[in-house]
């Protein structure tokens, strides 16, 4: 008589299934990777076999597997053994506490890289370090600080790795800061194109593929700990295809990924975008793969004359009158092969002026049923978010204003970053619209600080950026993490949801995602994280359970072995009484602001106060922007 019963069985839980006709469970069955019964403990563990393997989840709560529509996480493996990371650091002296410690390991002629992640604001200094105090700390040793994509820091000896001098030219749309006597300061600000920023970390060394494998696999597994199981890739400047893949192929191919991953294509080359994408469409296959690696199309970069970069410190530039004729060439050519793609777009004045090269195309080959999308869209207008739907498109948002919200206040006000993106008003619509972190570099790839993002409205810095009708309920924002990204990668009805049928992708997060406080949101990790029934990750009373073999990460002075990875919890000489949590700052932005006050109700958005712009069209909250308001009530 032929087993049919699961292979593995959860129970004593509380799923959030987001199943409509089934919301809630305590159990479920997996076999062969997929959920095979959802519901009670006692319709669950009647399916019990022999073999059935059985874990109790001890009252904990469990959601779907968290999928990132927008992350570098190709181009990040190869490189995340070699980065310092300072996402989720709430200090600055801690995160100069850190590259001291880390330069003292690291032998030349290897660098220490910062390369994104976070952002000046979350620091309790609210500053960045002064290039004299990386060269105090590292004064033979190359140091790159990546801030997003508006600069680079660069001590005196990576000056001398890269070799920039007073002779070396301006790069077009950058700036190389120089001193009264024409020599580079170490400061590259991007001015607003980031070829510079891009250009000179490609300079540094890189590891070798072995080595390439370890970093990608710790990657992964740092993504796990955060409950990611899934992502679309989107390409990334000075990442080749097909050179750059091999190493992600290679694991696929000895069954070693752990996140599941859609890929698009992204242009290498400025004028050859066409032929770029010409010979991938002949090479490549749309779907090509399987349910943890998969061809996704093309994009995010589709034609360089369309790329606004997003620094908010810097005016929106203009595209090019090349532009139109550009896109015109490649979207045609993926139209016809029936490619969907992704497009950055941060400004509303780029993704109307794509629009009307889109519906161009539309008239001649209907774009109906490719799922293409654009990336971002910040300042996107009702009128374009009308014509997107129109022609049966989507926006995938990130949480960039996370981390240049103060940034972006600062240049065009509080009024205009009410709605930047306006993502309630893209659900209210019906608009294809998911989330993701556009991690690593301009954002973190941690997910519930974009989870916090969407659902409170706040910046990492503690800045509330969105009124209350601009932001999400909690399980709208999970929604947007999970089964809404399934239709940008075309796998609608396979996973996002806790659902018979579906692939068995799920996590216990270390505590209730909906019942903890909101300023909690963006510190939560997973506990279990499991990806086609297999546990990925396992911490704490799930320890034993965690099937994954990574070795330790190499080389043996990676920052990763000491650091771990967001918020340095690696290290427990910070995580344990150094490192701030967002309330301990919060409370010393009180202090520095001199408004404390035990109101917690009508409270005063501290970080708005620095902003130049008060928010004088908005009334109810413009007491809120310059004190306590609850006398006024």
């Amino acid at each position: 008589m032929t087993d049919t019963s699961p292979d593995l069985i959860l129970h004593n839980g509380r799923f959030t299934t987001l199943d409509r006709a089934n919301p809630m469970a305590a159990a479920v069955a997996i076999t062969e990777g997929r959920f095979t019964r959802v519901g009670s403990d006692k319709d669950v563990m009647a399916l019990k076999g022999a073999k059935t393997k059985v874990i109790d989840l001890m009252g904990r709560s469990v959601l779907p597997g968290l999928i990132d529509n927008h992350l570098h996480i190709i181009r990040g493996g190869l490189n995340f053994n070699m980065e310092l990371r300072w996402d989720g650091v709430r200090s600055l002296a801690d995160a100069m506490n850190m590259l001291k410690a880390q330069v003292a390991i690291t032998p030349p002629p290897q660098w220490v890289r910062v390369v994104g992640g976070f952002t000046e604001t979350q620091f309790a200094e609210k500053r960045l370090p002064t290039i004299d105090e990386i060269n105090a700390v590292a004064p033979d040793t190359p140091v790159f600080l990546l801030h997003l994509y508006d600069r680079a820091l660069l001590n005196a000896a990576a000056l001398r790795a890269v070799g920039y001098t007073r002779d070396t030219p301006a790069p077009p749309g950058g700036e190389i800061v120089r001193d009264t006597a024409g020599n580079p300061t170490g400061l590259l600000l991007a001015k607003p194109n980031a070829g510079i920023l891009y250009s000179t970390l490609a300079k540094g060394p890189k590891l070798p593929p072995e080595y390439q494998l370890n970093s990608t696999r710790h990657f992964m597994r740092e993504l796990n700990r955060l409950g990611v199981t899934g992502a679309i890739d989107a390409g990334g400047g000075f990442q080749n295809y097909p050179d750059d893949y091999e190493i992600i192929q290679k694991l696929h191919d000895d069954g070693q990924l752990t996140i599941r991953l859609a890929y698009n294509l992204f242009t290498q080359k400025a004028k050859g975008e066409k032929e770029d994408f010409l010979n991938w469409t002949k090479t490549s296959k749309y779907k090509q793969g399987d349910d943890y690696f998969r061809h996704n199309g093309a994009g995010e970069m589709l034609v360089f004359s369309a790329a606004d970069f997003e620094d908010f410190r810097q005016p929106r530039p203009d595209m090019g009158p090349e532009m139109e004729g550009d896109l015109e060439e490649v979207v045609r050519v993926l139209a016809e092969n029936r490619w969907p793609w992704r497009m950055h777009a941060t400004y509303d004045e780029t993704i109307s002026r794509a629009l009307d090269v889109f519906e161009k195309v539309d008239k001649d080959i209907p774009l109906k049923g490719l799922n293409w999308f654009f990336d971002h869209a910040e300042t996107i207008s009702e009128r374009s978010i009308d014509r997107i739907a129109a022609l049966g498109g989507g926006v995938a948002v990130q949480h960039r204003m996370a981390y240049q919200g103060e940034y972006f206040v600062e240049r065009y006000g509080l009024g205009a970053a009410a709605a930047t993106p306006p993502v309630a008003r893209m659900l209210e619509k019906g608009i294809k619209t998911s989330a993701g972190t556009d991690a690593t570099r301009v954002a973190s790839y941690n997910p519930w600080v974009s989870l916090s993002w969407l659902i409170t409205g706040r910046t990492v810095g503690g800045l509330r950026l969105y009124p209350q009708h601009n932001c999400l309920d909690r399980e709208t924002a999970l929604r947007m993490w999970t089964e809404n990204v399934t239709w940008f990668s075309n796998e609608e009805g396979k996973k996002g949801r806790i659902e018979a049928g579906q692939l068995a992708d799920l996590i216990v997060p270390d505590r209730d995602f909906f019942a903890c406080a909101e300023n909690e949101i963006a510190d939560m990790s997973a506990l279990l994280t499991m990806v086609g029934g297999k546990v990925v990750y396992g911490a704490g009373d799930f320890a034993s359970l965690d099937e994954s073999d990574v070795p330790p990460a190499m080389p043996d002075w990676s920052p990763v072995r000491k650091f771990g990875g967001y918020g340095a919890w690696g290290d427990s000489a910070l995580t344990g009484h150094n490192l701030h949590s967002q309330q301990a700052v919060m409370r010393q932005a009180e202090a520095a602001c001199g408004c404390g006050h035990e109101c917690n109700v009508h409270g005063h958005a501290h970080a708005s106060a620095w902003s130049k712009v008060m928010p004088v069209d908005d009334l109810k909250n413009f007491w809120g922007a310059l004190g306590c308001a609850c006398w006024a009530v």
